[in-house]
């Protein structure tokens, strides 16, 4: 419930960009509703309103959501699932939803479970859509969302997830370093493309930094 009060101000900010670009109420919540990606509802709703090419919509929309290519890497090495449960899991799934249930993970001694990522994703489904709906038929309202400021409510949501997960000298240098590489890839990337790229190489250096201190740690054992 603690990270609605993330995703709901952005839900309405969203509403009010698409009614703002000349989408229908309807066709506002149809987006909530079959898309489900904040970010890329947001790409999408202004590129509306700019009367930009379907092929544009959607090659934007795809590089946003290439993260999301990560986290089902992630939670499938992390989490027994079938082949409904993959599908259904990642329709739903979010930024937020993938990290509530890595940050829950390692506190279950079973690991991380269909059920409680179900209900984080679910839960998210809920609130974003009702809050859409309400954005909407009160759009015209509602100040201009930029004005507010609401795009810093989403990093800072997900960097209140992240926290937790830094429990060790490998991870804070991984984080770092994932977090210097996308802000300098971003003055020259779309953003979808540089967290890709940044989660990718965030990766490899965890691995790399594993795998050198299992070396070390062998060695030390060896000559003991």
């Amino acid at each position: 419930m603690p990270i609605w009060l993330g995703t709901v101000p952005f839900a309405v900010a969203y509403a009010v960009t698409a009614r703002a670009s000349g989408l229908s109420v309807w066709q506002t919540c149809l987006m909530s509703l079959t898309t489900f990606a904040g970010a890329s509802q947001f790409a999408a709703a202004g590129m509306f309103g700019a009367h930009a090419s379907g092929f544009g919509i959607v090659l934007t929309t795809f590089l946003l959501n290439a993260r999301h290519v990560l986290y089902g890497l992630s939670l499938s090495r992390q989490m027994p699932l079938t082949g409904p449960q993959r599908a259904f899991a990642a329709q739903f799934l979010t930024d937020e939803a993938y990290g509530m249930a890595v940050v829950n993970g390692p506190k279950d001694p079973t690991g991380l479970s269909f059920p409680f990522l179900l209900g984080a994703e679910l839960s998210l489904y809920v609130s974003w859509n009702v809050t859409t709906l309400l954005g909407a038929l009160a759009g015209g309202f509602l100040p201009d969302p930029a004005a507010l400021g609401v795009g810093v409510i989403f990093p800072l949501a997900f960097l209140g997830l992240l926290v937790p997960m830094l429990s060790g000298r490998t991870s804070l240098v991984v984080a770092l370093a994932a977090g210097l590489g996308g802000w300098a890839l971003s003055r020259f990337l779309p953003s979808g493309l540089v967290i890709l790229l940044a989660g990718v190489g965030g990766a490899l250096l965890g691995a790399w930094l594993l795998t050198r201190a299992e070396a070390a740690d062998k060695a030390q054992e060896a000559g003991a």
